[in-house]
């Protein structure tokens, strides 16, 4: 892969493009993790990744109830790689956490997970009441502070909530890095819904999560082959309509020297300026993802897909 790195929000982190999910990593409900995966496939996900220039790792102490932090961690010290690549993880806003201080605790037991002096990048995983989102961005600040985290985030926030936190944080001293949202050809609610816009106004990096749709955009399923599982309840019956568009991703894949589906619709989100963070089960999934790299559709091909997708959004 030969891709310049971007840098996350207006901060000194420095990210590649395209980051690796772990959701996957330990999750059995909606993934299915112990049933045709386990842990020596992520260890071999891990290890594609960093051999071919995937260093963003993107978890969350709820993945697999702190499964996904602790094979990160494992993984991260067997390679004696804790200084080459770039952590992010969350912190999940229980309706019992309600101060500053549980959040702290909270992160120092993410890294305790992951076997980490610190992060490069903590965030609040949904601005869930009843506390403020003010409160958080507070506790962020304490964060960066104690010297837990390099930099700082949010995730699921709408534009204003996103506001509210830059502003808490600006006045500290601190910028905000990302708001990880819900973003891909099939879901573009941060376009209507203003998050985009003031991503790019006050310089937030937008982290795109569940970019393939939960491997709709791959191609890999058709109304005779159906999604598995909870996704198939989730999306199977949108199938036969989704063909059209996954037929023009393949078409401008192959116009890229056999790009596919799914790198197609990754390389799309990089063209809006973000980030997006597909996950991966396996070395395969992790190889096929980073090939959205090194390379960009042209400015023909974006209007062509997006004005495709206007008519199939979720």
């Amino acid at each position: 892969m030969n891709e310049p790195l971007t840098t996350l929000g207006q901060t000194e982190v420095q990210i590649p493009w395209l980051g690796i999910g772990t959701w996957q990593w330990g999750d059995t409900m909606m993934w299915g993790y112990g049933k045709g995966y386990a842990g020596d496939d992520l260890r071999a996900a891990f290890a594609a990744a960093v051999a071919d220039g995937g260093r963003f790792f993107d978890t969350a102490e709820v993945y697999g109830m702190g499964r996904s932090e602790r094979f990160l961690g494992r993984f991260i010290h067997e390679r004696g790689l804790e200084k080459e690549v770039i952590v992010a993880t969350k912190f999940f806003p229980f309706p019992w956490r309600f101060s500053r201080q549980q959040l702290l605790a909270a992160l120092r037991r993410s890294l305790q997970r992951l076997g980490l002096a610190r992060v490069d990048l903590y965030q609040v995983h949904w601005p869930s009441p009843p506390m403020p989102v003010e409160r958080w961005a507070e506790a962020l600040a304490d964060a960066v502070e104690a010297g837990l985290t390099r930099a700082v985030g949010v995730s699921n926030y709408n534009a204003e909530q996103l506001r509210a936190a830059h502003a808490v944080l600006a006045k500290r001293g601190i910028p905000l890095a990302s708001n990880q949202v819900h973003y891909s050809l099939l879901h573009r609610a941060p376009e209507r819904d203003g998050v985009l816009a003031a991503c790019r106004e006050l310089g937030v990096t937008l982290i795109a999560y569940s970019p393939l749709e939960k491997g709709v955009l791959t191609g890999k399923y058709t109304p005779e082959h159906p999604l598995p599982g909870l996704r198939g309840r989730l999306y199977n019956r949108r199938l036969a309509e989704l063909q059209p568009l996954l037929t023009r991703l393949r078409e401008i894949g192959a116009a890229h020297g056999g790009k596919t589906p799914a790198q197609v619709a990754l390389n799309w989100l990089i063209c809006q300026g973000t980030v997006p963070i597909p996950g991966a089960k396996n070395a395969r999934q992790v190889e096929s993802n980073l090939g959205a790299l090194g390379w960009r559709l042209t400015s023909d091909e974006v209007a062509t897909l997006t004005t495709l997708s206007e008519e199939m959004q979720t």
